[in-house]
């Protein structure tokens, strides 16, 4: 049986694979407000704010996602199991009986006033809108069940790559996937939020480790706006620059046929500090099939070595860094290898963020 996922307040969480309080950050909110702005609108096109800032993440769902079907004990003492075949592994479900559905708090509402011996869902599957009659069961005399197990929203840490000059971010650089099902999310929107790393789990052979963080999801924590997930990252606004790049200085992009094998940097905050640690690039594919895989790089820097063992969940999205220009992001870790992963080109983010 699958475990459920209820929301929280506060997260503590290992990042995907893909996550001080309230009053600390309140305080830390204040004193970034005395230091002085950054303003994206100084930045032209051809350069890029660098990121390597950690970021609290929470998304919502387009629709309620389906995990999976379930049996069931109904009042009769019989199992039953009404969805199976019906609704698959990363449907969403859209309406019931012709009521739109956005969330599982609409949806488990609209179940729990079940009168009808059937009920019709609006599923969306891939790109298509399709109806399921499903035969709802009656677990007490006022209770009936679809035997459907579902999540409206995702919740996780990672890093910001780039602000552009009109606000925009682009982070992570791979999608968000579910868990259960490895789809990549259809979202409504999402919310970017400070964080603060507490703890690194180092990497090692067989285990890929991770950033543990801590986030509180209240208003007074929130950076941005997330519009976009997708296979080359999440973007979205920022709305309070100074607090993520307000020691940061503008970048220029360089295009995939300027990056050479050898020596590079990738920017990261894994100690507290947005700081620069030496990698190399050993394999650079122009053509590579899988979007976040062109680049392959390996971490030399003995200073994050002794921190992380290498590349952790939580460092995806970290810029990287080459010649003075910005030319690509840390996507991935090799699980066999920690000191070795796979980076995104940095066009490659850039061409999906209007998209």
């Amino acid at each position: 049986m699958k475990k459920r996922w209820y929301r929280r307040f506060l997260v503590i969480v290992l990042l995907f694979g893909i996550f001080v309080g309230g009053g600390l950050s309140i305080q830390s909110v204040n004193r970034l407000y005395l230091k002085e702005e950054v303003s994206s609108q100084t930045v032209s096109n051809d350069l890029l704010i660098p990121g390597g800032m950690p970021i609290g993440i929470y998304m919502e769902t387009d629709g309620v996602m389906v995990l999976g079907t379930e049996t069931i004990e109904g009042a009769d003492g019989l199992q039953y199991e009404p969805a199976k075949h019906l609704v698959k592994e990363g449907d969403y479900i859209v309406g019931v009986n012709e009521q739109p559905v956005s969330n599982k708090k609409e949806l488990l509402e609209i179940v729990k006033h079940l009168t009808k011996e059937e009920v019709i869902l609006k599923v969306r599957r891939s790109k298509e809108v399709i109806e399921v009659k499903i035969r709802p069961v009656k677990v007490t005399e006022k209770e009936y069940k679809l035997g459907i197990w579902i999540r409206d929203n995702a919740q996780g840490l990672g890093t910001i790559t780039f602000l552009t000059g009109n606000s925009e971010f682009g982070a992570l650089g791979h999608g968000i996937h579910d868990v259960d099902t490895n789809e990549l999310l259809d979202i409504t929107n999402g919310t970017l939020y400070e964080t603060s790393i507490k703890d690194i789990q180092k990497g090692k052979s067989g285990n890929p480790g991770g950033m543990e963080g801590i986030i509180v999801y209240n208003r007074y924590n929130v950076l941005g706006k997330i519009s976009k997930n997708t296979e080359s990252g999440i973007y979205g606004t920022v709305d309070k620059i100074g607090s993520l790049f307000s020691e940061q200085t503008p970048m220029e992009i360089g295009k995939k046929e300027e990056i050479q094998t050898g020596e590079a940097m990738i920017r990261c905050a894994v100690d507290g500090a947005v700081k620069d640690y030496e990698v190399k690039i050993t394999k650079i594919d122009l053509f590579c099939k899988e979007i976040n895989k062109g680049i392959v790089l390996e971490v030399t820097d003995p200073e994050l070595l002794e921190l992380t063992g290498g590349i952790v969940q939580g460092m995806s999205g970290s810029p990287i860094i080459q010649n003075g220009k910005i030319v690509g992001a840390v996507t991935h870790v090799f699980v066999q290898d920690a000191t070795k992963g796979y980076g995104i080109f940095i066009e490659n983010m850039l061409s999906l963020i209007h998209i």
